[in-house]
């Protein structure tokens, strides 16, 4: 099932979506940001998936915007084409279940947008991050903004977004942009043996606390624990939980 500059496949419960534009380092346009919408869309047809993989196909994950097809744009066209893009990544942001980036090289702009709006962010030795929009005059338009500060701090964010810096993968990690480092060769095979961890666990567990971790990032603390306890209650009862609790007591494996 591909749309056009996105691949996508589907294997044991795992769906990877992967840019392809490789000969423009897969710089987000229009059309592109319409074929993640349109596989998004298609995704509940798959009811078996537990967890997803984004990643970009080539020596980039996504290079930023395309910059000629923005160049052109007037300030209504602009106004429509950040916040399709920051619809685009709510939807990334808001599946049920876990979606990791595999940042295989540049993370930039709009790329890196795309990779915050992920739950885990694997790199590669090779990958770069960075928000150089500044340096055109612009400014991050995906949301950039919002998410950046909220994962690394305020003044991390502003380091990044208005020195225009470049951070190296040990660099990001430091500041806790991304959860591992992998050798470049290795990312896809590390990173789907992370899904296949995530696939092992109870599905609904796995996606009430996705749930819970979004809903209450920005809310207060104590209306959020409760929110926790009824979640938290609501697990109980379903056979998913019985069988978990059964098989840790039994010492066996669960039979999801």
């Amino acid at each position: 099932m591909d749309h056009k500059g996105v691949k996508s496949e589907f294997s044991e419960g795992i769906a990877l979506i992967t840019l392809s534009r490789p000969q423009v380092l897969n710089a987000l346009n229009l059309d592109v940001i319409s074929s993640l919408n349109e596989t998004i869309k298609s995704l509940p047809r798959f009811p078996e998936i537990k967890a997803l993989i984004i990643t970009g196909e080539g020596k980039a994950f996504v290079a930023g915007a395309d910059i000629k097809e923005l160049s052109g744009m007037r300030p209504d066209q602009a106004f429509n084409f950040s916040h399709k893009g920051q619809q685009t990544l709510e939807r990334f942001e808001m599946l049920p279940y876990p979606v990791i980036a595999a940042i295989n090289g540049y993370a930039l702009g709009g790329g890196f947008e795309l990779a915050l709006s992920c739950d885990i962010r694997i790199a590669s030795e090779k990958a770069k991050f960075g928000m150089p929009e500044t340096s055109l005059g612009l400014m991050p338009g995906f949301a950039g903004t919002q998410r950046l500060s909220r994962i690394v701090g305020y003044s991390n964010a502003m380091y990044i977004m208005t020195a225009g810096k470049t951070l190296d993968a040990r660099h990001a990690l430091q500041m806790g942009l991304v959860q591992e480092i992998v050798e470049h060769d290795k990312l896809m095979e590390f990173s789907m043996e992370l899904a296949g961890k995530i696939v092992a666990q109870g599905k609904y567990a796995v996606r009430a606390v996705k749930e819970m971790a979004l809903r209450c990032f920005d809310r207060d603390f104590r209306n959020s624990c409760e929110l926790e306890s009824e979640v938290f209650a609501g697990l109980f009862g379903r056979p998913e939980a019985d069988e978990g609790m059964k098989a840790f007591i039994e010492k066996r494996k669960p039979n999801w």
